[in-house]
């Protein structure tokens, strides 16, 4: 069995339950050693947050604090231009070698728009990927250029990601926790709370230094 590393990349502005609970939902569903969250720099799909990289790795940090499974990995921070993650993981590859399993987590309405990431194709090499399903979320159309690609590499057995390092598609179901950044970011703009959405360390360091104000 190969070790098996899953990686959950976004923005995280700010990190919330949702993204911790999917996290180890899919580690102990697919079995990973280890969870490694990275924090987006300058997203190529999104406008670049206005809270810097450096606030958004730190929420990071304390939201996964005491998580053996979990850690921060910051390598897109100290990257110029778009954090595209074809170049994460590369660079992932080269740090982990050739024998180990990389699993990317991706919402399966995300992969819809799949085919317009740079260097999609590539991807596929480097890892295998997770399709996060959320229970009754509504699932767009699959462009037609995907179709072959999900036929070619889709897999039922999540045993195959443990014996081969990359190449494979899989699906998983979480549980629905209805949060959203764009929500949490609101209701501190508004001075309303956000307990219960996040942990707390989080709320104590948006407070701390005053993110998220209008």
């Amino acid at each position: 069995m190969l070790k098996a590393i899953g990686i959950l990349g976004g923005t995280f502005n700010p990190i919330h339950f949702g993204h911790l609970r999917m996290a180890q939902e899919l580690a102990d569903a697919l079995q990973f050693d280890e969870i490694r969250f990275i924090p987006a720099a300058s997203p190529p799909h999104k406008n670049t947050p206005t809270i810097s990289a450096e606030h958004r790795a730190a929420m990071v940090r304390l939201a996964i604090a005491g998580n053996p499974v979990f850690s921060c990995d910051e390598r897109e921070l100290h990257r110029n231009g778009a954090s595209y993650s074809i170049d994460t993981l590369q660079s992932l590859r080269a740090e982990l070698g050739a024998q180990a399993s990389i699993t990317l987590f991706m919402g399966s309405d995300a992969f819809t728009k799949f085919d317009t990431w740079h260097r999609w194709q590539e991807i596929i090499q480097y890892c295998h990927i997770a399709l996060v399903q959320r229970p009754h979320a509504h699932q767009d159309n699959l462009p037609k250029v995907l179709e072959p690609f999900l036929h070619k590499h889709y897999t039922k057995n999540s045993d195959d990601l443990h014996t081969a390092p990359a190449g494979y598609v899989t699906m998983r179901q979480i549980t629905a926790l209805e949060i959203s950044s764009t929500a949490i970011r609101t209701l501190f703009e508004q001075g309303c709370s956000a307990r219960y959405l996040m942990p707390d360390s989080v709320i104590d360091y948006i407070q701390k230094c005053q993110l998220y104000r209008p």
